[in-house]
């Protein structure tokens, strides 16, 4: 979900409270707080030499202990629209940064929304090699070359069976 989408979702339904599903089935406790709206920003490059960067729009979860704090989706619209000039677009991704129990950013992977409550579903990060075409073996499935000729096999009765191999 990017950022423009996040916020829309939010200013629909400014009244609504927010759940974060984490990816081990246990939700966030609902008190938390949203400490930090960050702008990560990475540049890098690839394990074939290509240069690549990204932004991401990073939401840092902190959990007090003032059980009775809520926050509403209407407050987070007004908190990210005051950081919106931190954003050279708003079509990047949105991300939570929780500690689950370390520091892990968790990227939205669906939303549900009913009458009172907006669910976030988050999900893990996966690494993945982005030249896979220079860092993996050539797979060839063909079968290789087998010469035409008649190889003799003997069954258990010691009659011999000719088996021709075909390409």
């Amino acid at each position: 979900m990017n950022l423009s989408e996040f916020s829309r979702l939010l200013l629909d339904h400014p009244d609504h409270g927010m759940t974060l599903a984490l990816p081990d089935s246990s939700t966030a406790p609902a008190h938390f707080h949203i400490t930090e709206v960050g702008a990560i920003s990475k540049a890098f490059l690839d394990c074939g030499g290509k240069r690549h960067s990204e932004q991401t729009c990073v939401l840092q979860v902190w959990v007090a202990d003032d059980f009775v704090h809520r926050i509403q989706a209407g407050k987070l619209a007004r908190i990210l629209e005051a950081a919106s000039d931190l954003f050279g677009s708003q079509d990047v991704p949105v991300e939570f940064e929780h500690e689950a129990p370390v520091l892990t950013r968790l990227p939205i992977e669906s939303i549900e929304t009913d009458e009172q409550m907006i669910t976030f579903h988050l999900s893990l990060k996966k690494a993945d090699c982005l030249a896979k075409d220079i860092c993996l073996p050539k797979r060839d499935f063909s079968l290789p070359n087998i010469p035409q000729k008649n190889f003799p096999a003997k069954s258990l009765t010691g009659s011999i069976q000719v088996f021709n191999f075909k390409k």
